[in-house]
């Protein structure tokens, strides 16, 4: 056990340093068919990072039940990967991480529809939290509503300086309901979690590292 600690410590740094390169690798992603979920297993010293890109051009990179499918068998198959030390989520498509749920969609669903869905949601980004590897969300674009959450559900955020998060579920009416308003006092203190919640303010990279 110690001797594997001993390596996964030694690989950590790599892990992160390749994270703030990520914005290329992303959009070279890109260039193959335009699935909207695109996980890639890199190699050579790279080896045993996995690197989920969301591919929702259309749509934001919106929290849709085809995309909450796709993350579920993404998320089983690196379990089941012994191999794997480390993931990056990312987005393939420039200036979003990810808008939120998919309102056009949810739009459509019977009520009786919308509490399953907004369930599977949640227990995704639970899952994505659960994760026994390190993960590292890699922001560049905006990351608002349960696209925050996705990423305050990861060990570490890299942000470019221009991108834009919040929670900003207030504004329709609603709480943030897959997380946010648990992980985000974490990761900033119960006060400023409150402020940003209670107005649905969105903040750039830099304000994010400050706070």
């Amino acid at each position: 056990m110690a001797a594997a600690v001993g390596r996964v410590a030694l690989r950590w740094p790599l892990a992160v340093g390749r994270a703030r390169c990520l914005t290329a690798s992303c959009r070279r992603m890109s260039s193959e068919p335009r699935e909207e979920l695109k996980v890639r297993n890199l190699d050579g010293e790279d080896s045993g990072i996995v690197v989920v890109g969301i591919n929702r051009p259309k749509a934001k990179n919106s929290i849709s039940r085809n995309l909450v499918h796709l993350m579920f068998d993404a998320m089983e198959d690196i379990k089941k990967n012994n191999k794997v030390r480390s993931v990056i989520l990312c987005s393939l498509v420039p200036g979003i991480f990810c808008a939120g749920a998919d309102l056009k969609e949810r739009a459509k669903m019977a009520p009786s529809e919308v509490g399953p869905f907004v369930s599977r949601a949640r227990a995704l980004i639970t899952e994505l939290g659960n994760l026994t590897v390190p993960t590292i969300a890699a922001i560049d674009g905006a990351a608002l509503g349960g696209g925050l959450e996705m990423a305050l559900a990861c060990d570490i955020r890299i942000a470019s300086s221009s991108a834009k998060m919040g929670l900003v579920e207030t504004k329709l009416a609603i709480i943030p309901g897959a997380g946010g308003t648990q992980r985000l006092p974490r990761a900033i203190g119960v006060s400023l979690a409150k402020e940003l919640i209670f107005t649905g303010r969105v903040v750039d990279g830099k304000e994010a590292f400050r706070l």
